[in-house]
C-alpha cells in the first residue's frame, strides 16, 4: 500500500477513516502532519505556521482545559489564552458534549455532533482542538475533514488524533507554550 497523504477536504459525506489508509499514530516525541510522522518540533512549527497564515484561525478549547478541575487544566487554560492572543485567534468553547438542539449560536459555541455548522458559519479555515476527549475529537475531526475545507490541528493528552491534519501528543502546558514560542519566532522573522 502506498503512503496516504491527507488533503484538506471536503473529502465527502462519509470520509474514510485515515487509519484504514495506513496512517498510524506517532510515538512519544513525534507528531503527525498530513498523515506522516514527523519530529514533534516540526509538527509544532507547522501548526504555528498554519495558524499564522490562516484568514480566520479558531481555537476550540474543550472541557479538559475549560474547567479548572486540577492544576494541569488551569495551567493549560492560561497558555491556550496566551496562544489565542499571540496569533490572534478566535476562541469558541466546547464546554461539554451534549447535542445543542434545535439551534446553536455558531458564533459562540460548537456542537460536537455537527462541528461543520460552526466551521461554515464562521468561515473558519484553520481550527485547533485542545482539551477535547479523544472519542469526541475523533468524531468531530472526521466530520470536519469530510464536509469542510478547514485545516484541523489536534493537541492530545494521550496518543494524538490521526483524523487531524496535524496532531501533537502527550499534551502539557509546556507543549502549548512551545507553540506560542514558535508563533512569536515566526512573527519576528516575518517582520524583518
Amino acid at each position: 500500500m502506498s503512503q496516504y497523504e491527507m488533503t484538506v477536504g471536503p473529502e465527502g459525506y462519509l470520509a474514510t477513516p485515515v487509519s484504514s489508509r495506513g496512517v498510524v499514530l506517532p510515538s512519544k516525541g513525534e507528531g503527525l502532519v498530513l498523515g506522516k510522522i514527523v519530529p514533534e518540533q516540526q509538527a509544532i512549527d507547522e501548526a504555528a505556521r498554519r495558524l499564522l497564515n490562516a484568514k480566520n484561525p479558531t481555537i476550540f478549547p474543550g472541557p479538559l482545559v475549560l474547567w479548572a478541575w486540577n492544576d494541569q487544566a488551569t495551567q493549560e487554560g492560561k497558555v491556550v489564552k496566551a496562544l489565542a492572543k499571540a496569533i490572534p485567534a478566535k476562541l469558541i468553547p466546547m464546554p461539554d458534549y451534549r447535542p445543542k438542539y434545535p439551534k446553536i449560536i455558531a458564533e459562540k459555541e460548537i456542537n460536537p455532533n455537527h462541528p461543520n455548522l460552526t466551521i461554515w458559519q464562521n468561515k473558519i479555515d484553520v481550527c485547533l482542538f485542545v482539551g477535547v476527549h479523544c472519542h469526541q475529537s475523533n468524531i468531530a475531526l472526521k466530520i470536519i475533514r469530510g464536509g469542510t475545507d478547514c485545516f484541523t490541528i489536534a493537541l492530545c493528552t494521550f496518543n494524538g488524533d490521526d483524523e487531524a491534519h496535524i496532531t501533537i501528543r502527550d499534551l502539557t502546558a509546556d507543549t502549548i507554550q512551545r507553540i506560542v514560542d514558535s508563533v512569536h519566532r515566526q512573527k519576528q522573522t516575518r517582520s524583518r
